[in-house]
């Protein structure tokens, strides 16, 4: 079987690449890379459509800058492609998250295995990166851990792997739910679980730290939500957003009694860690 190299030319990328690899996702691509230029998306030759591109409706709203080349990746060609692409991401010399056909990193603290069929959910992302660089100097040890946008599951897994007592991830995308599960599974994480859903679905429970790495706009909108089950002295972790940013979401998060601690950049994003 063939794969079809879908060549997304995104501007801007954030959070157009996320919201365009959630539609192609719907319509059946199966695997994603971010590239200079936005993304990459594959799909079987055979599901190939190229005139339901246009029907996307991210395309249909115009809601951002996007344009499609596509090319015809021949099977023999298709797990050297994601070999070659794909490359292990070691943050702080303590946190190695690699692919299954990658070997372990020793001398790190934790080693985390996601299957690489989103780039976004891999630490290749800067909001990633950044939070489980914040993640790295807290203390996760016996805490309630709720991961919302939670992805492939690398925040939850890292949360679980830190000593984190009970872990709730969330997503509102089933494939992502999906693939948190694999992904627990591919790490042997046994006390987190996943809801298909969004913020209407955060359980009934106080939580010691909230990690939310979205995007603005979801985090302006859920912040209550964030707060409401938060613990006193909590922590939250916010990323999904620029720097010149910044000042929005801390102004919201005042609203609740969060204040910033501390604040880490890389490449003009920035993550955020604040206490209620």
């Amino acid at each position: 079987m063939n794969y079809i190299e879908l060549n997304c030319k995104v501007f801007p990328a954030e959070p157009a690449s996320d919201i365009l690899m959630a539609q192609l996702a719907d319509i059946g691509y199966e695997s994603f890379m971010e590239s200079d230029t936005g993304l990459l998306a594959y799909i079987p030759e055979e599901h190939f459509d190229a005139a339901a591109l246009n029907e996307l409706p991210v395309i249909t709203m115009g809601m951002f800058d996007i344009s499609f080349e596509y090319a015809e990746i021949e099977q023999e060609n298709w797990n050297a492609l994601w070999e070659s692409n794909y490359e292990p991401v070691t943050i702080a010399g303590r946190c190695h998250v690699r692919a299954p056909f990658h070997e372990p990193l020793p001398t790190a603290d934790y080693d985390i295995v996601v299957e690489p069929k989103m780039s976004f959910g891999t630490a290749h992302h800067e909001t990633t990166f950044l939070t489980v660089q914040l993640m790295l100097d807290v203390d996760f040890s016996g805490k309630s851990v709720l991961d919302m946008g939670s992805g492939t599951g690398i925040l939850s897994i890292l949360a679980s792997k830190m000593g984190a007592a009970k872990v709730v991830g969330i997503d509102n995308e089933r494939w992502a739910y999906e693939n948190a599960i694999e992904n627990f599974e591919r790490n042997n994480i046994t006390n987190a679980e996943v809801i298909h859903g969004d913020a209407a679905n955060i359980p009934e429970q106080p939580f010691d730290i909230v990690l939310a790495n979205i995007n603005r706009n979801t985090l302006l909108q859920d912040m209550a939500a964030y707060s409401e089950v938060l613990k006193s002295k909590g922590i939250i972790l916010l990323s999904g957003f620029y720097e010149h940013e910044r000042s929005i979401m801390l102004a919201e998060a005042e609203k609740y009694g969060i204040h910033e601690v501390r604040h880490i950049e890389k490449n003009d994003w920035v993550a955020i860690e604040a206490k209620k």
